[in-house]
């Protein structure tokens, strides 16, 4: 028996009714979850405020800003919050950088002195090996940070900005900081975070005669509309409040504020970019919404138009360095700007292989599972709980729906 087209149509919609009636349970239940762990970082006072946005196969099926923006003004968090986004930073330069590769104004195995002459970092035997623009975006440049390396480490005694503080240092004055002090290995045999995307912003400027900030404008956030996202702050009365974590609560930064992390301490200056004399830092230097975040992370889960071809993605999102870097614990490696997930079992994450994640020191988490069709942002206004504690986890959790026991 056939059915007339106008049967097939209406077949066809109430098929498409039934799934969508039973995707809507599922939909609420995440929703229920992500609901309880945004509250309960809340009311266990780890986070101060937060905007969480989750999309399925390009369609946001949880939004919530929760908590404060300005905790001591009791100002409430909003969904366009502006956020001092730090390493969130690096994944939008990487994608300005692969433009470039694409129009043949740089090459990935450009040294860097063909863009930066004077840049000549030293192993400590004294010779000068040779860095390529690709080492510096897999980060497996000899480089490191100041906050990896302790408080009494070379970057620190060198003065080196690590993109978060030293408001009105030129990015001369820190190339220059961050070439004095010798490599922590020669180039390409290990993996290492590090400054390499502040490196990289400077050999994009050098090789084009653009600023970054024009650079990243003309190639990412102006094609997708991110009008909140660049080097400056486009409404100051949307800036976020930045905290560091404390007891019995997170703690309001002030004008310098400096915030453990594993065997160091990040250096925080949250007016540096209210500062238009500070470097436009590719590693740290941008503020923007979790929303133009979601417009950025969408284009790249969607193949990358209308500012990358897919073919430079799917490059991008390959796993350069090996998942024996464990750059966000076992199992993970690293791409182009952020890391990639080679097998889910070491961490026991609920996440696809080849997904891909990143964070930020002010207090971000993000990841997109293609497989899921997943693309998960969460900001918080709280450092460094919301990139590094329990907070992103449980977020991770409750969107698979996963359930765990101590």
């Amino acid at each position: 028996m056939r059915l007339p087209l106008s049967g097939l149509f209406a077949l066809g919609m109430a098929m498409s009714a039934a799934a969508a009636s039973a995707q809507a349970p599922a939909r609420q239940d995440m929703a229920a979850r992500l609901d309880a762990a945004i509250d309960r970082a809340i009311a266990e006072k780890r986070i101060v405020g937060t905007v969480v946005l989750v999309a399925r196969d390009g369609e946001v099926v949880y939004r919530r800003a929760a908590g404060l923006a300005d905790r001591e003004a009791g100002k409430p968090m909003a969904e366009d919050a502006i956020f001092r986004l730090a390493s969130i930073t690096k994944p939008i330069v990487s994608a300005a950088a692969m433009r470039l590769v694409e129009e043949g104004r740089i090459a990935l195995d450009d040294p860097v002195t063909r863009w930066l002459p004077d840049f000549r970092p030293r192993l400590p035997n004294g010779q000068a090996p040779e860095i390529t623009l690709r080492q510096l975006l897999t980060h497996t440049a000899g480089l490191s940070y100041g906050f990896l390396d302790g408080e009494d480490g070379p970057y620190r005694r060198a003065g080196v900005s690590d993109g978060l503080g030293e408001p009105g240092m030129s990015l001369e004055e820190n190339l220059e900081r961050i070439a004095s002090v010798p490599l922590a290995y020669p180039p390409g045999e290990s993996w290492r975070y590090s400054v390499a995307t502040d490196v990289l912003g400077g050999a994009m400027e050098s090789a084009t005669g653009e600023t970054l900030p024009e650079l990243v404008g003309r190639l990412v956030t102006g094609p997708l509309g991110m009008e909140d996202s660049g080097f400056a702050v486009s409404d100051l009365e949307r800036l976020v409040v930045p905290y560091a974590d404390g007891s019995p609560e997170p703690v309001r930064m002030g004008d310098r504020a400096i915030v453990p992390l594993g065997d160091g301490a990040a250096h925080f200056a949250p007016g540096r970019i209210l500062d238009p004399a500070s470097f436009p830092s590719g590693g740290a230097g941008m503020a923007g919404t979790a929303g133009d975040v979601l417009a950025f992370l969408e284009t790249i889960r969607a193949g990358g138009a209308p500012i990358l071809k897919p073919e430079t993605i799917a490059t991008m999102s390959r796993d350069h360095v090996g998942p024996q870097a464990e750059t966000q614990g076992p199992g993970w490696g690293f791409g182009y700007g952020w890391a990639v997930l080679d097998d889910p079992k070491p961490t026991e994450t609920p996440q696809s292989a080849g997904t891909i994640q990143w964070g930020g020191a002010y207090g971000h988490s993000w990841f997109v599972d293609p497989a899921h069709g997943l693309t998960v942002v969460a900001l918080t206004n709280t450092a460094f709980e919301g990139m590094s504690g329990a907070f992103p986890g449980e977020i991770r959790d409750a969107v698979y729906g996963v359930s765990r026991t101590e």
